[in-house]
């Protein structure tokens, strides 16, 4: 049985928590016992979601995570309000246009990916530490994607920027283990989120058919509630020994070559 709460005393800094997983996981983090620092450029969601989860326990503050002082002020302003810096989830991330040639991709549209998706994490993954370190605790969570580990899950630059999350999470586990600090980061499958449903172009239920129907595990529809409580299980003690991973919330698909057609069980 979940013990609750999880996260009681706990403060969590949460990027691109204005919406999508990031919002999901603000509430279900503050539903723990944590406070919450929203940080996000979308200042009316950003301030909604506040309201939703209360203003005693939340604050949002406007952050472009690849600008070094934004990122740099919002860790600040965490510590200042309320005396530490337990959770950094690195969750902000874009996506670019759905393009199926290299040669048609924009150097513009690739690059801005790569600024947000890996910059951006670096620096907040960055700043994040430099509070960390003295107080010999934390952890650090991002976004990475199921695009981390396999190709044809997603375009060119978003593919390349998180195996490059991937990456950045191993190396800063080994570095920061040291000081008792965890590195994690999770790969989900693709949801209903806004950033999914920009780039299918597809309403929600059209996006949740798709994906269902080329999932490998059946009879279940990812949700950002799956992201959320995968990312609640690592900020918490209970994976205090668990570092240096990527976590997979694919349902096996990240495993599987379906071009072989191996296990296919006749329809009848």
């Amino acid at each position: 049985m979940r013990r609750k709460p999880w996260l009681k005393g706990k403060i969590a800094l949460i990027t691109g928590a204005a919406s999508g997983i990031g919002e999901c996981t603000a509430k279900l983090f503050a539903e723990h016992g944590a406070k919450i620092v929203i940080a996000d450029v979308q200042d009316q969601l950003g301030h909604t979601v506040c309201d939703a989860i209360g203003s005693s326990n939340s604050k949002y503050v406007h952050c472009d995570i690849t600008n070094e002082e934004d990122i740099k002020n919002v860790v600040d302003t965490t510590v200042a309000t309320y005396g530490k810096l337990d959770i950094m989830f690195c969750n902000a991330g874009i996506v670019d246009p759905n393009k199926a040639r290299i040669m048609d991709v924009e150097k513009a549209d690739f690059q801005r990916v790569l600024n947000v998706n890996v910059l951006g994490v670096f620096l907040s993954m960055k700043h994040a530490a430099r509070v960390m370190v003295p107080a010999r605790a934390g952890s650090i969570i991002s976004t990475a994607s199921l695009a981390s580990s396999i190709g044809g899950a997603a375009s060119h630059a978003y593919c390349s920027s998180k195996h490059a999350v991937a990456g950045l999470t191993k190396n800063l586990a080994l570095e920061l283990g040291q000081f008792g600090i965890r590195v994690n980061c999770l790969s989900p499958y693709a949801m209903v989120t806004p950033l999914a449903s920009s780039f299918f172009r597809l309403d929600d239920e059209a996006l949740e058919n798709l994906m269902s129907s080329r999932a490998n595990l059946k009879g279940v529809t990812l949700k950002t509630d799956d992201v959320a409580n995968t990312a609640l299980f690592l900020a918490s003690d209970e994976a205090r020994y668990i570092s240096g991973q990527n976590l997979h919330i694919d349902g096996g698909l990240g495993v599987v070559n379906p071009s072989f057609g191996l296990f296919k069980y006749p329809n009848n």
